[in-house]
């Protein structure tokens, strides 16, 4: 008997050593955001006292209103929504048709193209900054939503993540769909796109994220408050509330809510798409 109780003793210590480390390292990762939203409650007197206050008894949250009107917070968010959907529909559907046509088509160079896609995952955007503003300038669509979202449609990370996906994919079904007279296009909109939903989930959650935290972009092809979005709006917003450091929290608290939802819905298909193609590929 007492054999057999220590495998079973060690198996509860190493579970509860383990969530003991997970609860430690959310702690770790969650303890900003709480912090922040904690200082976006207090006064600027309360934020600069030592030593710090963990939770406010007396919360102010007006700060949040001063925000939302004063920093123009709506006009910010509506700016990054839009723009930040159209990168996350135009990268997801060149993916798609970048990872299919890798995936199941046959063409001269097809692993030569393949890894210069995946090349372009090593060159920094800063390298290309310079020319992608002069192309924006020739097309005249500076300061305008098209300049900020069209050099960001297509990525070399999203075409792979969707190939490994389709990989997963039994070709027995593409011969099935072939005899049922189903062509490349029929097929892949009705029988690889559904069996590869949690890799289009966890893409469109990548390119969600990558859009809606542009600051350097934004800043060098805008110039009109009506198309800067919320990363700007945020330096703004610091800039003309120096003395109301609570207010700048409640500007950062705002912008990322809707990245905190977002996690929150897509968590399992995020963890699900990026161990799709684990396995095989």
């Amino acid at each position: 008997m007492a054999a057999s109780g220590r495998p079973k003793a060690r198996r509860i210590a190493t579970r509860a050593l383990r969530y003991l480390l997970l609860t430690v390292l959310a702690v770790v990762v969650l303890f900003p955001l709480y912090m922040t939203i904690v200082n976006s409650l207090l006064r600027p007197s309360q934020i600069a006292a030592r030593p710090p206050t963990f939770f406010p008894t007396h919360p102010v949250w007006g700060s949040y209103s001063d925000a939302w009107n004063a920093g123009h917070m709506g006009r910010y968010l509506v700016n990054s929504a839009i723009v930040t959907t159209i990168i996350t529909v135009g990268q997801v559907a060149t993916a798609i048709l970048a990872g299919y046509a890798f995936a199941f088509l046959e063409f001269p160079l097809k692993r030569t193209l393949f890894l210069v896609f995946l090349a372009t995952l090593m060159v920094p955007f800063e390298i290309t900054i310079v020319t992608n503003i002069s192309t924006i300038n020739d097309l005249g669509w500076f300061n305008s939503y098209q300049g900020l979202a069209v050099p960001f449609l297509a990525t070399g990370f999203g075409a792979f993540l969707m190939r490994q996906a389709f990989l997963q994919v039994p070709r027995d079904l593409q011969d099935a769909a072939s005899l049922d007279g189903y062509g490349h296009w029929r097929f892949m909109s009705r029988v690889a796109v559904p069996l590869a939903r949690p890799a289009v989930a966890a893409l469109s959650v990548f390119a969600f994220l990558g859009a809606w935290n542009q600051y350097l972009w934004p800043l060098l092809v805008t110039k009109d408050e009506k198309y800067r979005t919320v990363q700007i709006g945020l330096k703004q917003l610091r800039a003309t509330s120096i003395d109301q450091v609570n207010v700048t929290f409640a500007g950062v608290i705002i912008a990322a809510l809707p990245l905190v939802i977002l996690l929150l819905v897509f968590q399992k298909q995020l963890v699900r798409g990026l161990t799709a193609g684990a396995v095989k590929g």
